[in-house]
C-alpha cells in the first residue's frame, strides 16, 4: 500500500487517549504520525509502521 504525507491511517491498537486515527506527518526510513484525537506525535521505524496500520482512510 502506498502512503504519502497527510494521509489518514487507522492503527490496529488504540492510543491511550482512545483514538485510533492518525495523520502521517513525515515519511522516510522513519515515519512520524500524529494522533487526530489528542495531537500526540509518534516516530517509528517504517517496518513497525507497516505492521501497526490496519487500513488507510481517504484524505480530508
Amino acid at each position: 500500500m502506498l502512503y504519502s504525507l497527510g494521509d489518514k491511517v487507522i492503527t490496529k491498537k488504540k492510543h491511550p487517549c482512545g483514538g485510533d486515527v492518525w495523520t502521517i506527518v513525515r515519511w522516510g526510513a522513519d515515519v512520524k504520525i500524529k494522533c487526530d484525537k489528542c495531537g500526540r506525535v509518534v516516530l517509528m521505524p517504517l517496518e513497525t509502521f507497516r505492521k501497526s496500520v490496519k487500513i488507510q482512510q481517504g484524505k480530508d
